[in-house]
């Protein structure tokens, strides 16, 4: 028997089929002056048209600060899911509708693939939010999640092994996929995941297919969407922008345009 299908993912499903594609926009508040800042800018991103808001981060998205600006941020989203991004075991808070319950998928370390999960698994159930099952893969350069992932980084020249590491994650029954570059890639003389990856991943998955870093304007918006992606994951182009509800409406606009061509 295969496992229910929550709210939020229910919810994730049916937009696609709706819009043809998704926008999901990421707060750290780790990476913003206080988490006042972090809630306003999550507020802002989702009243932009953010279809789901992440919040989380690799290093230090926890405690009180990760209580108060989830917190923040849901109480005034108007219905659209508030998701956790969790950079470990400790990146959760029952204020908050569902969690990415990922597998890294190219980790060298074990506790990344399965023992994190393994831990995680009981609070989750207590605290009663919903897990997303998802399939993670880090490609070159990786950035902060690559060091502290322990990846052994899918090479930027390679898109079969992306989409063979995708491929398993969904055979194994995550029923979403995720592959991101990490945060600014751009200072590593890198940029977003290559179109020729995106189109190997999307070709040979069946599931909603996400990818994030490195997204920070409309051209490699564009060039993403139109490689397949169905969503795509942006956080430091918010966190820099001077408007948050401005920059997050051209991309939705974007999005929305993209997706109408896919319906």
């Amino acid at each position: 028997m295969s496992a229910k299908i929550g709210k939020v993912e229910r919810y994730i499903n049916e937009r696609l089929e709706e819009q043809g594609a998704l926008l999901f926009m990421l707060i750290d508040p780790v990476d913003y002056k206080s988490p006042d800042v972090a809630i306003k800018t999550g507020i802002e991103a989702i009243d932009g048209g953010a279809d789901v808001l992440l919040v989380g981060g690799s290093i230090g998205a926890q405690g009180e600060l990760l209580d108060s600006v989830t917190k923040g941020i849901l109480d005034k989203a108007g219905g659209t899911p508030v998701v956790l991004f969790p950079g470990n075991i400790a990146t959760l808070t029952r204020h908050a509708d569902a969690v990415y319950f990922m597998s890294l998928l190219n980790a060298r370390n074990p506790y990344w693939i399965t023992q994190a999960q393994m831990l995680s698994a009981p609070v989750i159930k207590k605290i009663g939010i919903e897990p997303l099952s998802v399939g993670y893969i880090v490609v070159s350069p990786g950035g902060t999640v690559g060091w502290v992932g322990d990846v052994n980084l899918v090479p930027r020249t390679k898109p079969s092994i992306a989409a063979s590491l995708a491929l398993a994650g969904q055979y194994l029954g995550n029923r979403i996929i995720i592959t991101d570059v990490g945060s600014n890639p751009q200072s590593q003389g890198s940029g977003p995941v290559p179109p020729e990856m995106v189109r190997a991943v999307k070709d040979i998955i069946d599931v909603p297919y996400i990818v994030a870093g490195g997204i920070r304007d409309k051209n490699s918006l564009e060039t993403t969407l139109r490689a397949g992606a169905d969503g795509v994951q942006i956080g430091t182009a918010i966190e820099s922008s001077t408007s948050a509800k401005k920059q997050t409406e051209l991309f939705a606009g974007i999005i929305k345009q993209e997706g109408k061509k896919r319906l």
